[in-house]
């Protein structure tokens, strides 16, 4: 069995067998080798198992492998390869390793070798009952069987750390009998608090004896005198511990706590990923469930307004007329236009997409239309328009507002008569689709400007659905995130496992100028930025500053009234007593608006 024997700088050393595909080094207690005070970054280095082989790759350039600096090299027989003061002699059969020096933690005995294999033996048991995807039930017993086994402890119980309160999770004796009705109530909390603030083991060889452990529960209770305690950590953090012990004291020794220390630091660097992989997978789930009652395909939304939408998009989709989607931008119309189309008699056709926005105007009627072979100067060949390509299914027409006004008598005809005719060509084809349009713009206002042909306006606003903004959909901003995450968590295999409370109020008060689509991007880069289980606000990169100010509601009803009022004497040429009229108001109130309006600028 290939072997790493580590020399730290204080002379001592620590044999390290290599069992695993992947060891990592660096002075994070994650790493497998963990070296501190040597000037090591968090994850330093990784030794990659290829075939019978050893590959040692570095994350910096201060890597040495037999004298000579290297980034990534196959290891030979009893290299040495050194960072900093660190240096480590990679040796290929266990059986060569030196066995004359120890360090302060791992004896390098026979025996103690032996019992460290074994603690690795036990995580490569554990590490195929994870890849089974064994409950975590099921897991803790196979851990706390192995505890008791190492250190020869005659039971032992798991504990671990659920909202905040310590649950035993499995109570085993020496024969892998369950003692967990037994031992569920017998937890000691001055044991468990101590391991759980100093983040290390603790051991005692007679607790009946020592003043500070005399009266704990479990002592006391279940008379054990030898007691073993190693915590299991995961991303820094105590998530629960392994308790072992004996009615016998003096039945522990540094020997039984240092194959301890090395059987659970890997069992909670496993156990912990698993379990934050076993909580995604339960809010997938329920996120899943609450999500059917509230989508349509794709589409997901609960407030009033979105299921307004989603009641129209059902009714649509049945027929074959023109659509007009209208909202702000990154509000999902193209979401909805797929929608359409899928929940059409066409779904089985072709969905085709052009941003009437995005093309030169120049290459703007090529694109919807096609053209033949030399209809202009570098037209070497037919090409087949947006047109074509959706016959028999659906031309989304994605900013259509920012269509010229050529091409927009092109397109009318092209909708009435459903022919076209390609650039360059002599007769016109025919064309078997249905249109959809969005636009972020008022067309009725470009309508007014002379921007926009007002009967296109009416043959393509045969049925309107308009978008909410984001900001004003409610709950479904926090239904829409814990979405988002859960995906993006999921695609990009990073164990973000929620928000918290703070980030979804953040989230519920902030404009989103972009709507989903920000909220999509924002979320996307936070579970890649973020070191964290949970999203706060600021990963999102959301500060108070960014939060809607909410105004009294005397202000916000003074500010609404002064803004209609102005809306309204707009529309009337400026007309006072008509506009009064209009709105059932004495003119003397539109007086006293204009008096406060034109004070306000003086």
């Amino acid at each position: 069995m290939a072997t790493l024997v580590v020399n730290f700088s204080n002379g001592s050393s620590r044999a390290v067998p290599l069992l695993r595909a992947l060891t990592t080094i660096g002075s994070n207690p994650e790493n497998d080798i963990v070296v501190r005070d040597s000037g090591l970054e968090s994850t330093h280095a990784h030794f990659e198992r290829h075939g019978n082989d050893y590959v040692v790759v570095g994350r910096l350039r201060d890597m040495t492998v037999n004298g000579r600096r290297e980034r990534r090299v196959r290891l030979t027989d009893q290299a040495v390869v050194r960072f900093g003061d660190v240096k480590l002699t990679y040796y290929v059969n266990d059986q060569d390793v030196p066995r004359k020096d120890t360090s302060p933690s791992v004896n390098s005995t026979s025996s103690t070798h032996k019992e460290v294999l074994k603690a690795y033996q036990h995580i490569h048991t554990f590490s195929q009952r994870l890849a089974e995807n064994a409950p975590t039930k099921q897991l803790v017993t196979v851990l706390l069987d192995g505890i008791i086994e190492l250190t020869g402890a005659d039971r032992g119980f798991l504990v671990l750390f659920e909202n905040s309160q310590a649950v035993v999770r499995a109570a085993r004796n020496v024969n892998q009998a369950s003692l967990l009705e037994t031992m569920k109530d017998q937890v000691s909390n001055s044991l468990l608090n101590r391991m759980r603030e100093t983040k290390k083991p603790l051991m005692v060889t007679d607790a009946l004896d020592h003043t500070e452990w005399s009266a704990s529960k479990s002592v006391v209770n279940l008379q054990i005198r030898s007691v073993l305690c190693v915590p299991l950590i995961s991303l820094g953090e105590v998530f629960g511990g392994i308790f072992a012990g004996h009615p016998q004291r003096h039945m522990f020794d540094e020997n039984a706590l240092n194959v301890a220390i090395v059987f659970a630091a890997q069992a909670g660097l496993l156990l912990g990923q698993h379990q934050r992989f076993e909580e995604l997978t339960r809010q997938k789930s329920a996120l899943e469930s609450e999500l059917a009652h509230v989508r349509l395909g794709s589409i997901i939304g609960a407030g009033n307004s979105m299921k307004d939408v989603l009641n129209r998009v059902r009714k649509v989709a049945t027929t074959d007329v023109s659509v007009l989607i209208t909202g702000e931008t990154g509000t999902g119309k193209e979401l909805i236009a797929r929608e359409i189309h899928s929940c059409s008699q066409r779904s089985n056709g072709p969905f085709v997409v052009i941003n009437c926005g995005a093309i030169p105007e120049a290459l703007l009627e090529s694109e919807l239309f096609g053209h033949v072979r030399g209809a202009f100067t570098g037209a070497t060949t037919d090409r087949v328009g947006r047109f074509q390509a959706a016959h028999c299914g659906t031309l989304f027409l994605d900013e259509i507002g920012e269509l010229p006004l050529m091409l927009q008598v092109k397109l009318l005809r092209a909708l009435q008569e459903k022919t076209i005719s390609p650039v360059g060509a002599d007769e016109d084809q025919m064309v078997d689709i249905r249109i959809i349009a969005a636009t972020n713009r008022n067309l009725a206002e470009e309508v007014k400007a002379g921007r926009f042909r007002d009967d296109l306006y009416y043959r393509l606003d045969v049925v309107t659905i308009e978008l909410p903004p984001l900001r004003h959909r409610g709950k479904d901003i926090e239904t829409l995130a814990k979405y988002f995450l859960t995906r993006e968590c999921t695609n990009l295999k990073r164990p973000v496992d929620g928000l918290t409370n703070n980030c979804l109020a953040t989230i519920r008060k902030y404009r989103w100028p972009g709507n989903i689509r920000e909220l999509e991007n924002r979320i996307r880069k936070a579970v890649v930025m973020t070191d964290s289980t949970q999203l706060e606000a600021e990963d999102l990169g959301l500060h108070p500053e960014h939060v809607e100010e909410v105004v009294p509601l005397a202000e916000a009803k003074e500010q609404f009234q002064r803004e209609y009022i102005q809306r309204i004497l707009e529309r009337n040429g400026g007309n006072r007593t008509r506009t009064a009229k209009e709105l059932g108001v004495d003119p003397r109130t539109i007086f006293r608006h204009l008096e406060r309006l034109n004070g306000s600028e003086v």
